[in-house]
């Protein structure tokens, strides 16, 4: 096992990355027009980019793994590059930190743009709420009277039938 393909697998995962920040840009602009079939579309096509990123991370998991047992070193059970640094020549010590940290900024930048989709949705549930709040008629009292507190409920209504004739 070579570094290469370790490599490989950290840039595969950040333009999967990077694709999915394009997504969140998107879904960005669709929630502030409120396009909810474009939103839809979206969160379908994030779905698909997740699944892949999951598959591509085992992978690299696997692959670390096994430089790791090739080296003569025991992997832990979520081995990361970290655990690498300590093992590869100096040589392939540099491009790995390299790629480390792209893969890092990006997840940065995605962890940021997901935190502002998630503020516009709950601002734009707000809004929601507040126009159905206008909109919907209020009940009378949300109060107990007193009379059904006491326990004696007066009844206004005069019985059809009398028992004493």
């Amino acid at each position: 096992m070579s570094i290469t393909t370790i490599l490989t697998s950290l840039n595969n995962l950040e333009k999967l990355h990077r694709s999915l920040l394009r997504i969140a840009y998107d879904k960005t602009a669709v929630i502030k027009n409120g396009d909810m079939e474009g939103l839809d579309q979206l969160l379908k096509d994030e779905q698909s980019h997740l699944a892949a990123i999951i598959q591509m991370d085992g992978l690299r998991q696997r692959d670390v793994a096994q430089y790791l047992a090739d080296q003569g070193r025991s992997a832990s059970l979520n081995p990361t590059v970290t655990d690498l640094l300590d093992v590869v020549p100096e040589a392939d010590n540099k491009s790995l930190e390299e790629a480390r940290d792209r893969l890092l900024h990006a997840i940065h930048d995605l962890k940021w743009q997901n935190d502002l989709n998630q503020k516009l949705t709950y601002q734009s549930l707000q809004f929601v709420n507040l126009s159905l709040d206008i909109v919907r008629p209020r009940s009378e009292s949300v109060n107990y009277s007193k009379t059904e507190i006491s326990g004696q409920k007066i009844s206004k209504e005069q019985p059809s039938f009398d028992s004493n004739a």
